[in-house]
């Protein structure tokens, strides 16, 4: 039996094995296999394959946990080796070299498969190929790459090399990252190209353009995808070693760059270009080095084993849409509102967040960003036009002082409150400081209903970091005179209340009656410098009891 026979019957019944159940989840229910990582491989020659193959090796058994999402389609008869696998684009298959073209060979690509493999126990690797011997790094940019191929690479167009492609390099590595993208998840880049060009800062920016063009059509965040660059042979009869200087100087354009190290690897002594076998298989373990200095490892124990025939058979259920609501239960106030303790229901219920992902990394998975500084936990980066929602709950009617604990650069920072969609408290800014140096900024005071209200905090103007928004309660202090009197009385007498003609309580005071109220009131010289000479008394408890009173006619 073929090895490509034996490993579909034998995948068939692992799949089997693992549950039947996990069938048809591909539909609006399902999500992509968290364990299932895919990393896109592309450049030229010495990627697309130079290494000897060695059959009994690479060739007899399909590599464990490992698989290809093929780029072309081959008969087993035409591929280099002895394989007895045939491959048609756009479907997955077991990870047997040649994996880029027919013809081709071993490719760093096959042992940095192996070795994540090897490494992460319980991840399934996929390698989407897409590699072309010779060409420039403009072969891969969607918008150069015609132009490219009818003038410069017009004979590399002729030897008909990029048909495996239908001419369309990036459109066949975008095509198939899309469907990728359905089964597992992007977790990075390799690349090894360079020969054919300078690797001066034009070739760096289209080198970039190249991945960054992938990431924003598959709305994938920089911070989370890595790129990993190969040096160019540098060891002996070498064509470009001197050119591995521009290669490192990618770090300035990426935001996760690893550089797999050439150091020490052999050429296959027939050329100045492409390394040997034994060069190659290293190379690929340095792609899987840099690559794991740079990802997240974390590997989820309840997703199912990938099936290797069919991925599609192996993505999870999604998780039910959080409902809108407290992210524990609706907060105190008097109290402290945590900035991170915002609203459960996701994007655009709960938060708007302009960046992709939470590059903070703390307490929640969504695209808030969380950091824990030198103190506490707090919510940073933020920028003009995001908000968060908080569900609140007002103890009792009153004024509130406004307090928020923030931290910035730039003092110019700042955010501004909203309780049930209106505007409270004056917009609050950081002091310039710095992001390591908190301070207390007041936000003005507002008065409050009881009850549960919705709060939102939105950020006016980058950048400014968030520890807590803190509601005071304002005590009453009334005048001396009143003060004084309330003292005096008995608590047999009566309580009234006074207030100004704005309706705004001035202080309260018991009294023997309201004529001994009105009394007191029209010679307390403070309420009189209050209020301009005209008050109303409220006996308490009588909701109709009121008096004006007018100490200047």
């Amino acid at each position: 039996m073929g090895v490509e026979k034996s490993f579909k019957k034998m995948m068939a019944v692992a799949g089997a094995a693992a549950g039947l159940s996990l069938f048809g989840l591909t539909n609006a229910n399902a999500a992509p296999n968290p364990n299932f990582h895919i990393y896109i491989a592309y450049g030229q020659s010495n990627m697309a394959g130079n290494g000897d193959i060695v059959p009994s090796e690479d060739q007899a058994e399909a590599p464990k946990n490992f698989i290809m999402l093929a780029s072309h389609t081959a008969n087993a008869n035409s591929r280099s080796g002895k394989t007895t696998q045939s491959i048609k684009a756009g479907e997955w298959a077991a990870a047997i070299p040649p994996m880029f073209h027919a013809f081709e060979n071993l490719s760093p690509a096959d042992y940095f498969g192996r070795a994540m493999v090897d490494s992460l126990p319980g991840v399934t690797v996929g390698i989407i190929p897409v590699a072309i011997g010779a060409v420039s790094i403009r072969a891969f940019d969607k918008d150069q790459y015609q132009a490219y191929f009818n003038g410069d690479g017009k004979d590399i167009k002729g030897w008909g090399w990029i048909n495996d492609y239908d001419g369309n390099p990036p459109g066949r590595i975008l095509e198939l990252a899309k469907k990728a993208k359905e089964v597992g998840v992007i977790k990075g880049f390799i690349f090894h190209q360079g020969e054919s060009d300078g690797t001066d800062d034009n070739w760096r920016k289209t080198v970039y353009k190249t991945y960054k063009d992938v990431i924003d059509a598959l709305d994938l965040d920089e911070n989370e995808v890595p790129f990993v660059a190969g040096e160019l042979l540098q060891e002996g009869n070498n064509c470009c070693g001197s050119k591995n200087g521009g290669i490192a100087q990618l770090k300035n354009n990426f935001k996760k760059f690893g550089l797999a190290s050439s150091k020490g690897l052999q050429g296959n002594g027939k050329d100045p270009y492409h390394f040997g076998r034994a060069g190659v298989i290293e190379l690929g373990r340095r792609y899987c080095s840099e690559m794991l200095k740079l990802i997240d490892k974390t590997i989820d124990p309840n997703a199912p084993a990938v099936n290797l025939v069919d991925p599609s058979q192996s993505v999870v259920p999604d998780e039910p849409p959080e409902e809108y609501g407290p992210y524990t239960e609706a907060i105190a106030i008097p109290g402290k509102v945590q900035a991170e303790n915002y609203n459960k229901g996701g994007a655009g219920k709960a938060y708007n967040d302009l960046s992709k992902g939470n590059e903070g990394g703390k307490l929640r998975k969504d695209d808030v960003d969380i950091y824990q500084p030198n103190m506490g936990i707090t919510v940073g980066h933020n920028q003009k036009g995001e908000w968060l929602k908080y569900t609140v709950k007002v103890e009792a009617d009153g004024d509130y002082e406004i307090v928020a604990n923030v931290a910035g650069e730039n003092g110019t920072g700042s955010f501004v409150l909203y309780m049930d969609d209106k505007q409270i408290g004056t917009e609050i800014a950081n002091d310039g400081k710095g992001f390591d140096t908190f301070s207390e900024v007041s936000g003005g005071k507002v008065a409050l209903k009881a009850g549960e209200h919705e709060l939102k905090l939105e950020i006016t103007n980058d950048w400014i970091d968030i520890d807590y928004v803190e509601f005071k309660a304002v005590k009453e202090t009334p005048p001396d005179g009143i003060a004084k009197i309330r003292f005096d009385m008995t608590e047999a007498e009566s309580s009234f209340s006074v207030y100004n003609m704005q309706g705004k309580k001035l202080g309260s005071f018991t009294a023997k009656g309201m004529s001994e109220a009105m009394k007191l009131v029209k010679t307390d010289a403070k309420l009189r410098k209050l209020s301009q000479g005209v008050f109303f008394i409220r006996k308490g408890g009588d909701q109709s009891l009121i008096k004006k009173v007018v100490v200047h006619e």
